[in-house]
């Protein structure tokens, strides 16, 4: 690394002493993975399965129907849902995969017709961050030796992605898959079990809401109890609705 470099890694803007690598991670000082792909499906799979499959089943419930009919609707939405959330999971992540693909061929192609105007644009870039005209200039000139980290750069800045971490349509849709057929379990196993009654299967997935609210916070940092109170009455709220339209259609159409 040049002096240029190394004057912006060992000082700050204002000329005081960056830490070193070492100290600003001498207490394990560690990032989550945000751009894995898999946690956003994960969690949006869940609380899905859990909240449609429980809509799902007080409606038909509110109908009057048999316990075995609550059973094969339960099963059919679980296996409905889970399939189609995977497969709108992997469409939507491979096709912004493509996308930011398609666009960082576009950069690659810049970068190797026109070099000197990608470095000045870099230079520019530093400079609007405060970096000295002279020093923007060479450390954006030290950058662009090597091609792909120079893309990896304009990548980050002008794109916004890092181009060695872009999510998986496949943990995508696995994660979408498992998770919202694990949520939407809950809500018919009481009825698997044996249960004629509504009221197990809807503490038990009322209860899953609020687990599934407190883990979220534990990962996001926001209060437990907030979060888990927040999606239980968010799907409370969903299958009241639909057990008072199945009590209204079971009514009119009986």
């Amino acid at each position: 690394m040049g002096d240029a470099a190394q004057r912006i890694v060992g000082r700050t803007f204002d000329g005081s002493p960056n830490p070193t690598p070492h100290s600003a991670h001498r207490d394990n000082h560690t990032h989550r993975d945000v751009n894995g792909g898999w946690l956003r499906p994960a969690v949006f799979g869940a609380m899905d399965g859990l909240v449609s499959n429980l809509a799902l089943i007080t409606g038909v419930t509110g109908g009057a129907v048999a316990p075995g009919t609550i059973v094969i609707t339960g099963m059919a939405g679980l296996a409905a849902g889970a399939f189609s959330m995977a497969a709108g999971e992997y469409t939507s992540v491979a096709s912004q995969r493509e996308l930011v693909l398609a666009e960082l061929e576009v950069e690659r192609q810049e970068l190797r017709r026109h070099p000197q105007d990608e470095q000045r644009e870099l230079a520019e870039l530093y400079r609007s961050r405060g970096v000295d005209a002279d020093l923007a200039a060479e450390v954006a000139r030290q950058l662009s030796h090597d091609p792909e980290q120079a893309l990896e750069i304009h990548a980050r800045e002008e794109l916004g992605v890092d181009p060695s971490d872009l999510p998986s349509p496949l943990v995508a849709a696995v994660s979408s898959f498992g998770s919202f057929a694990l949520g939407a379990l809950l809500p018919v196993l009481p009825f698997l079990l044996g249960s004629v009654s509504l009221l197990p299967a809807l503490l038990l997935a009322l209860a899953g809401l609020f687990v599934c609210g407190a883990v979220v916070a534990k990962v996001t940092a926001r209060s437990w109890w907030y979060s888990g109170l927040r999606q239980l009455l968010l799907g409370g709220a969903a299958a009241g609705v639909t057990y008072g339209l199945g009590v209204l259609f079971g009514t009119t159409l009986g």
